[in-house]
């Protein structure tokens, strides 16, 4: 006779605005309690804060003659929209988790590229 091991069930609830965001790089470090830090960015390159074109003599839009701020063509932006703070436990949790998901995707990516070398692979 086997016995059940207990057992606990999470639910999980968004919150009406939740909305992923893409991120494609992070900065952080610790705090002074000494839990792990991140923020999330996007990086991107900088839109203006202005910029002033010549009006030709037929009255149409010419040539950019300015554009604010002067550094703009030198400059990126790394936006942050969203940061997590977690302990050192939850930071080791979560580095597992991690790892047992990109070992997941590799092993799909693997699969794929075995099935693309077969001779019907990927055709239909």
């Amino acid at each position: 006779m086997s016995i059940k091991k207990p057992e606990l069930t999470f639910k999980y609830v968004f919150n009406y605005g939740y909305n992923p965001s893409y991120v494609n790089g992070a900065q952080g470090g610790f705090s002074p309690r000494g839990e792990m830090v991140i923020n999330f960015y996007l990086e991107r390159q900088p839109l203006p804060d202005s910029m002033t074109h010549e009006i030709t003599p037929e009255g149409a839009i010419g040539r950019e003659t300015a554009v604010e701020p002067k550094d703009l063509s030198s400059s990126m932006v790394r936006f942050i929209d969203t940061g997590v703070v977690m302990s050192y436990e939850n930071a080791r949790v979560f580095h597992s988790w991690m790892g047992d998901k990109l070992r997941e995707l590799e092993e799909i990516h693997k699969a794929q590229a075995a099935f693309e070398k077969t001779e019907h692979g990927g055709q239909a």
